[in-house]
C-alpha cells in the first residue's frame, strides 16, 4: 500500500481562496439546477386542479427512494434559448438521467410539462436522445414519462424537424437489441410524439389525462373538416380498448408509475448480468471536500492531478506508472469504491514521452480489461523545434489512436483546461466515451482566447512587414480584446454544457460518487446478456 503523502495545506491562504472561487461557481451551478425546477412548480396548482401530479412528483415516485439518480444533460440549452442569462432555462423541457426502478438500472426521461407544455426543444431533444443513446450502449431499460404538446413551432427549424426523427428510430434500435422500452402516458403525445409510445414495447396510459393522436382536434378540423374530441381520436381509454396502443390503462398517475414499477420487476431484468465480486475498499484518507480548494478555478494555475485523485480512489492510494518518464502525463492504476480503473491526467502539456506513456498504458488497460479515467487539465500537444523533432505529431497520433481503439469503458472528467490536440488526446467529446461530465472551471477549446489575440496579431504584423507598411497597433489592441473575449466567453464551463458539449456539470466534491455510479452503469453494460431480435417488438 503506497498512500500518497498530500502537499495541500488546508489553512493556507492559497487553498482558501481557491475553494472560495470553486464554491462561488458551485454556487451558481446550483442556482441554475434550481431554476428550472422552480419555473415548473409554480404551474402546480395547475396539474393539481387535473388530478395529476407534477413531472417532479412522477421522477420521485418513480425511482427506488434512497438510491442515486445521476442527471443527463443537467445544463443542456443554458445560453441557447436565449442569450440572457438570468432568463436561460438549463435543462430546457425534459428531465433525464440514469437511476433505479425497482432495483434495476434504468434510463429515465420525464417530459416537463410544467414548461412550455413540455414542447420539445433542441436541448430537450438532446437531452433524449443523448439518454436513448446511453441506454442502447449500456443495455439499461428506457422508460419515458410522457407528457407533452409536441414541437416548439415558435422556435421552429426544419433542421430541428429533421433530425427530430432519429429519436423515434433509436426507439426502434433499442426493441431491436433487447432492451426494453416504457412509456408512461400521462398527457397529451401529439404529432410526431405519439410515435414515442407507439414506438415503445410497453405503453401505460392515464384514464382521463393521457392521450396520443397523430393530428389533434384543431389540425384534424384545418386539414380535413373532421370535428372530433380528443378522447374520440387519442384517449386513454380508446388506446386500452378500441386501438391496442396501450397495455396497461391506470387510473391516475400514481397508479401507472405504480404498474411500471411492477412491470419493471417482472422483467427480473437484473438476473441477466452476474453480480460483481464482493470486495472491501477504504474511503480516501484525504477527503473529498477539500477538492474545491485543491483545484485552481484559473486553468494557467497549475497544480499535481496526484492532488486530485488522493481525494477520490480508495484509501488514498496508488501505484504511479513511469513517474519519471514522461512526468507532464500522469498515469495512475487505482480502485475506486473496489473497482480498478486506470486514469490519465495532466499536470501540463503532453510531450512526446508523455504520449508514449499514456499509449502504453492504455494498451495495458485494454490488455487487462481495466476502465480508463481521463482527468483532462491540458492546454494541448507541446509545440516548438524539440518536440516537433522529438516525433510529437507521431507519438501524439499514437496516443490518439488508442484512446479511440481500446475496447474498455472509457469515461472522461473536464477538470480544468482542455485546449488543443490534447482535448482529442484526453478522450473528448469527439471520441465518443461512455459518459464525460465536467466542473464547473473547465475551459475547452481551440486554445485560449489570450493566445489566440496574440496569434492573429502576429499574423497581422507579419503581412504588413512584407507590404512594408507600419501595422495599425490600435486597430490591432481593439481586435485583440474582441477575439479574447469571443474564444474565452466560448470555453467557458457553462456556455459548452449549456451547448450540450458533455453529458453534464457536476460540484467537484461528488466526483468520487459519480464515478461510482458510472462505473457501475458502465461494467453492467458490459456484462449484461440481451435478446436481440430481427426488427423490434411491432404493436398488434
Amino acid at each position: 500500500m503506497a498512500v500518497f503523502a498530500s502537499k495541500i495545506n488546508t489553512n493556507s491562504e492559497t487553498f482558501l481562496r481557491q475553494r472560495a472561487e470553486m464554491l462561488a461557481l458551485v454556487d451558481k451551478l446550483n442556482m441554475l439546477n434550481a431554476r428550472g425546477r422552480e419555473i415548473s412548480e409554480k404551474r402546480k396548482p395547475r396539474f393539481d386542479e387535473r388530478g395529476q401530479l407534477t413531472p417532479r412528483e412522477r421522477l420521485a415516485r418513480l425511482l427506488d427512494s434512497g438510491m442515486p439518480f445521476l442527471e443527463i444533460g443537467n445544463l443542456a440549452g443554458y445560453l441557447v434559448d436565449t442569450k440572457n442569462p438570468d432568463k436561460s432555462i438549463p435543462g430546457s423541457t425534459v428531465i433525464a438521467g440514469i437511476g433505479f426502478i425497482s432495483g434495476v438500472r434504468c434510463t429515465v426521461v420525464v417530459d416537463d410539462s410544467g414548461i412550455l407544455a413540455g414542447s420539445l426543444t433542441t436541448a430537450g431533444g438532446y437531452r433524449i436522445s443523448r439518454a436513448e443513446e446511453i441506454s442502447l450502449e449500456q443495455k439499461l431499460p428506457f422508460v419515458h414519462l410522457v407528457e407533452s404538446a409536441g414541437g416548439d413551432l415558435m422556435n421552429y427549424t426544419v433542421e430541428g424537424f429533421s433530425s427530430g426523427g432519429a429519436l423515434f428510430g433509436s426507439l426502434a434500435k433499442l426493441s431491436k437489441a433487447g432492451i426494453p422500452v416504457i412509456s408512461i402516458l400521462h398527457g397529451s403525445s401529439t404529432a410526431g410524439g405519439a410515435y414515442m409510445p407507439g414506438l415503445s414495447d410497453y405503453v401505460i396510459a392515464i384514464k382521463g389525462t393521457g392521450r396520443a393522436f397523430l393530428a389533434g382536434p384543431p389540425l384534424l378540423r384545418a386539414a380535413t373538416g373532421e370535428i372530433a374530441t380528443e378522447e374520440e381520436l387519442g384517449g386513454a381509454e380508446m388506446h386500452a380498448t378500441v386501438s391496442g396502443l396501450a397495455e396497461y390503462l391506470a387510473e391516475n398517475d400514481g397508479h401507472g408509475i405504480q404498474i411500471c414499477r411492477e412491470l419493471i420487476n417482472r422483467l427480473q431484468w437484473n438476473d441477466n448480468c452476474p453480480l460483481p465480486p464482493k470486495r472491501d475498499f477504504l474511503e480516501p484518507i484525504y477527503d473529498p471536500d477539500e477538492l474545491a480548494g485543491v483545484i485552481p478555478t484559473d486553468y494557467r494555475t497549475p497544480y499535481d492531478m496526484r492532488e486530485l485523485v488522493a481525494r477520490v480512489v480508495d484509501g488514498s492510494d496508488f501505484l504511479d506508472f513511469k513517474p519519471r518518464f514522461g512526468v507532464s502525463t500522469v498515469c495512475l492504476q487505482a480502485e475506486i469504491f473496489g473497482q480498478s480503473v486506470g486514469i490519465i491526467g495532466n499536470n501540463g502539456p503532453i510531450d512526446p514521452q508523455g504520449a508514449n506513456k499514456a499509449t502504453q498504458f492504455l494498451q495495458l488497460l485494454d490488455q487487462a480489461n481495466i476502465p480508463a479515467l481521463f482527468f483532462q487539465n491540458t492546454t494541448g500537444y507541446i509545440v516548438g523545434t524539440k518536440s516537433e523533432q522529438a516525433g510529437m505529431i507521431k507519438h501524439g497520433s499514437k496516443m490518439i489512436q488508442a484512446v479511440r481503439n481500446i475496447d474498455v469503458p472509457r469515461i472522461t472528467v473536464m477538470t480544468g483546461a482542455s485546449f488543443g490536440a490534447g482535448n482529442y488526446g484526453m478522450c473528448g467529446r469527439g471520441y465518443n466515451p461512455d459518459f464525460l461530465y465536467t466542473f464547473p472551471n473547465a475551459r475547452m477549446g481551440v486554445m485560449g482566447g489570450e493566445q489566440a489575440a496574440k496569434t492573429m496579431s502576429m499574423v497581422a504584423r507579419g503581412k504588413a512587414a512584407a507590404m512594408g507598411v507600419a501595422p495599425d497597433e490600435e486597430m490591432l489592441a481593439q481586435q485583440e480584446q474582441v477575439l479574447a473575449h469571443i474564444f474565452d466567453s466560448q470555453s467557458d464551463a457553462f456556455y459548452t454544457s449549456g451547448h450540450m458539449m458533455d453529458d453534464g456539470m457536476i460540484d467537484p466534491r461528488n466526483l468520487r460518487k459519480t464515478l461510482g455510479m458510472l462505473l457501475e452503469t458502465v461494467r453492467e453494460g458490459r456484462h449484461r446478456v440481451v435478446r436481440p431480435n430481427s426488427f423490434g417488438v411491432a404493436r398488434l
